[in-house]
């Protein structure tokens, strides 16, 4: 599980972090509880949910796939979702990280 922080007018709404995941993944976005599910390319399960004041998310990979493009356009997939629904740029992203764990 990895948690990441909201840029400052990005709320934690569980019903922003959906229409995002609809957006960008063209799948079924189901809701369990106060999560959300969906599967899209290798990511056979990508589970959402808000935690406090910062979004959590849980990935679990089909390592069984082997096709390039598909690992490619998942990856894509899922860092335009983290850039849509957290505001920060992977290298912020990588900033906030190693700022964390300093501390």
């Amino acid at each position: 599980m990895q948690e990441y922080k909201l840029k400052r007018g990005f709320a934690p709404d569980i019903d922003r972090l959906e229409e995002c995941m609809k957006e960008i993944f063209p799948s079924e976005v189901r809701r369990d509880g106060k999560k959300l599910v969906t599967s899209y390319g290798i990511l056979s399960t990508l589970t959402v949910w808000v935690e406090g004041k910062n979004m959590a998310v849980e990935t679990v990979s089909d390592t069984t796939l082997k096709d390039d493009n598909l690992i490619l356009d998942s990856n894509k997939r899922f860092r335009d979702f983290l850039l849509k629904a957290t505001g920060y740029t992977a290298k912020e992203r990588l900033k906030q990280a190693k700022k964390s764990v300093s501390e």
